[in-house]
């Protein structure tokens, strides 16, 4: 009877515990689509869907380690293969990747004219997202800024967003002349930081 009489306390204990993962959980996945949307809005001249570019990201880092593995450059095939997906959609994908053409491009010498002017962009940013995006630029410097200058400097290397491209913990390693295993504990530490509901909040807002 006593071990029964137990059972609420236990059974409250492990909801508690529970609810706080999942609240862990969601705080992550707000700062990392906060992170990734920053980057999708500034990292290219037509913007990418904002669910591309962590697959875009993931085939970069996958092709960078094949390459250092094989010594080569890898194959469609190869690439596709380890990605899990069909040659067809890593076309699709690296379609996406691809540069654009800068739409300031001239038409012609003399009336000014220019290439962006022929194009009805469907997908261009309202008034309202522009502020939503630039209001949370706003918000990931302050978040940042309440960082150290080392794990700010690490994510912002590790998501994209110093110069567009995710860098690999090895990467970001050579940059700070420490161990892969050092910056992913750095990593895991701002993370937890970032948890912090005074910061997660703040992004919370422009992911809804």
């Amino acid at each position: 009877m006593r071990a029964c009489s137990n059972w609420p306390a236990a059974l409250s204990a492990s909801a508690a515990s529970e609810l706080h993962s999942e609240t862990i959980s969601y705080a992550t996945w707000w700062i990392r689509q906060a992170l990734t949307r920053a980057l999708a809005d500034q990292a290219r001249t037509i913007r990418i869907p904002v669910h591309m570019v962590e697959v875009i990201n993931k085939v970069a880092r996958v092709q960078r380690q094949l390459l250092a593995d094989l010594g080569r450059e890898p194959t469609p095939e190869e690439l596709a293969a380890e990605m899990d997906m069909t040659p067809h959609r890593l076309t699709e994908v690296q379609k996406y990747a691809r540069e654009p053409i800068s739409l300031h491009t001239p038409l012609g010498a003399e009336n000014g004219n220019e290439l962006g002017n022929l194009i009805e962009d469907s997908d261009a940013l309202t008034p309202d997202d522009a502020v939503g995006s630039i209001l949370l630029q706003d918000q990931l410097r302050q978040v940042l800024g309440s960082l150290s200058e080392r794990e700010a400097g690490v994510m912002m290397l590790r998501y994209g967003l110093a110069d567009g491209w995710p860098k690999t913990l090895d990467e970001i390693g050579g940059v700070y002349g420490v161990t892969r295993e050092r910056i992913r504990q750095i990593e895991i530490k701002t993370m937890g930081k970032l948890r912090q509901p005074s910061r997660a909040q703040l992004l919370r807002g422009y992911l809804d």
